[in-house]
């Protein structure tokens, strides 16, 4: 498993910061296909041999167009107290990209 780039990830966030989380929040909700997951056929059943949760994320989140707005709200609403995946990510992954990335925005990780 690689190491993930947690301060180019944050870098690339920054885009974000002057949107305000109403307006991301409407965009993920519009354009996440997580949204219209029940919709989609594929799907990854789970079994009892279920791929790791950065496999999992990445497959789930394929083709998204909101990706990156899903991580910035999911960093600026829950930071690391969030389950599950966002923005491709595991909570595990952003759990540690949190602190890059509240450091980069000014302030302490919480």
């Amino acid at each position: 498993m690689s190491e993930l780039d947690y301060t180019a990830i944050a870098a690339q966030l920054d885009r974000f910061a002057p949107v305000p989380d109403s307006v991301l929040k409407e965009v993920v909700e519009r354009d996440g296909l997580c949204f219209w997951a029940f919709e989609r056929a594929d799907l990854p059943e789970l079994t009892g041999d279920d791929p790791s949760d950065r496999d999992l994320a990445k497959r789930l989140c394929a083709g998204c167009p909101v990706i990156d707005e899903c991580l910035e709200l999911d960093l600026r609403t829950t930071g690391p107290d969030a389950l599950g995946v966002w923005g491709a990510m595991p909570d595990t992954d952003r759990r540690s990209l949190h602190t890059t990335w509240q450091r980069r925005r000014g302030g302490e990780a919480r």
